[in-house]
């Protein structure tokens, strides 16, 4: 059960794009279609992966005062074997992606997981964690790249769509268009996960009607604080 949680908590709870806010840049540049949005998300997850595994393997190893350039150097080399092999085998797909598939490297994601659960880890768990953080990153990419192509573009995985060919709406596909839908994905996300912010609370004092409340005996408190000379 544990396991399961580990792996599905990235997809909605602590989904790294629509809950945590991680890797905006690429969420925006690369999700006007969905075949770029799920290319990004597929490299992204394999980086996450094997970065995850290597470091939790070696987190007694890496020096604590060094840590973070070792955890880009290892991430550097694994998006450089990715990039190699979209290069090869899909060259549509890189030259769609351009500069985004080299910058996983800074991807706010894979750093963040290295250093708050591959640092702390066993090797499986990061794994696991890994992989969930991945889906929930692909899956965010997808949603937010069939909202804009379906509705930008008229058309799904460049397939065109009949109705929606005619009567676009092409702002969708525009970084305003992009930060519109973000933001409206965020809100369901926020409802749906029923995450709410912490409410903090407030002493009496510098309240301005705590001599005439009664309630939980503000005036007294405020009253005691004075001749104590608070």
């Amino acid at each position: 059960m544990n396991t399961f949680k580990n792996l599905t908590k990235g997809l909605i709870k602590e989904n790294p794009v629509l809950v945590l806010v991680l890797g905006t840049c690429p969420t925006l540049a690369t999700s006007t279609s969905v075949i770029n949005a799920l290319g990004m998300g597929a490299a992204a997850t394999i980086v996450l992966l094997c970065s995850n595994i290597v470091i939790s393997a070696l987190r007694k190893v890496i020096p604590d005062k060094v840590r973070i350039p070792c955890y880009i150097v290892l991430i550097a080399g694994f998006v450089t074997a990715v990039q190699m092999l979209v290069k090869a085998f899909a060259p549509d797909l890189d030259k769609s992606l351009g500069i985004y598939l080299p910058l996983i490297v800074v991807n706010c994601i894979i750093l963040g997981r290295a250093e708050m659960f591959a640092n702390k880890n066993k090797v499986f768990d990061s794994a696991i964690d890994g992989l969930g953080m991945g889906l929930g990153f692909t899956l965010a990419l997808f949603l937010m790249a069939t909202i804009r192509e379906v509705f930008g573009n008229g058309t799904f995985a460049g397939l065109e769509i009949p109705v929606l060919a005619e009567n676009h709406i092409s702002i969708l596909t525009m970084a305003p268009g992009g930060f519109l839908v973000f933001g409206l994905l965020i809100a369901c996300m926020n409802k749906f996960a029923k995450h709410k912010p912490k409410k903090k609370s407030f002493g009496c004092e510098g309240c301005p009607q705590a001599e005439g409340c009664s309630k939980n005996g503000c005036g007294e408190v405020k009253k005691e604080a004075e001749e104590n000379g608070n």
